[in-house]
Parts: structure tokens; C-alpha cells; sequence
């Protein structure tokens, strides 16, 4: 239960964290650690997890987050497209995972059990229904 507590808040942060941040935020990150924040969206107009949510900004996902509502059940109730949502955590924690092994923080093996579960681990998460207050 931790893992998915943790996996989930990473995969949260990190898909709506690279607006917050900006460009800027990059460089400090060591490449040992995974990065949290994504600049590169599909249409350059915006960030691609409130798209796919159909959410309207941030602050109305991190407030519906508050309060306990899975990422399902926010992209269920805007219209918004759950499968897309999992999908763009995929290719995110893929891309980082590539990167991790490229520069050698991970073996070959690390990154094959890793990624074998990967997509599991995100549909577990965003379908968990965590209750912070």
C-alpha cells in the first residue's frame, strides 16, 4: 500500500508539476533522481494531464485530489479520458526510466523488472482513491 501511496503522488507531481515550474526547474535536478517535471506536451498549448482529465486548471486538480477523488474518478466526472491518462503516465515514467538506464543509474535489469511493471503500477495508482484530509 506505501508503494502505490508513493507511486501515485510521483506520477501526480510529475505529470502536472512542469507548468508549475517552468523550464527553469530543470537544470538543478540531479540525473540520479527522476525528474518531476515535464515540459514537452503534445499540442505545446498546455499541460497534457489536465487535457486528458479535462480539467481547467491546477488548483481544481490538486483540490479534487485533496479531498480523495482517484484520477479516475476526476477524468470520469469532467468527460475527460481515463485511458489517456494512464497512457501519458506510461510514456512519461518510460521516458524516464530510458534516460535513468542511458546514464547509468539503473542496470539493464533494473529497468526490465521496472518496466514490466510499470503500467500496472500506474493503473493501480490512478485508479486509488487516496484521503489526505
Amino acid at each position: 500500500m506505501k508503494r502505490v501511496i508513493i507511486v501515485g503522488t510521483v506520477i501526480v507531481t510529475m505529470s502536472f508539476a512542469g507548468t508549475a515550474w517552468g523550464k527553469s526547474a530543470i537544470s538543478p535536478i540531479p540525473l540520479a533522481k527522476w525528474s518531476i517535471v515535464n515540459i514537452d506536451t503534445k499540442d505545446g498549448s498546455g499541460d497534457e494531464l489536465l487535457s486528458a482529465l479535462n480539467q481547467a486548471s491546477e488548483d481544481d486538480l490538486v483540490q479534487d485530489l485533496y479531498v480523495g477523488k482517484s484520477l479516475r474518478t476526476i477524468a470520469e466526472e469532467n468527460g475527460g479520458d481515463f485511458n489517456e491518462v494512464v497512457a501519458l503516465q506510461v510514456r512519461q515514467l518510460r521516458e524516464q526510466l530510458d534516460q535513468r538506464l542511458v546514464n547509468g543509474n539503473i542496470s539493464l535489469e533494473q529497468h526490465a523488472a521496472q518496466m514490466n511493471e510499470l503500467e500496472s503500477l500506474v493503473t493501480e495508482s490512478a485508479n486509488t482513491a487516496y484521503n489526505l484530509v
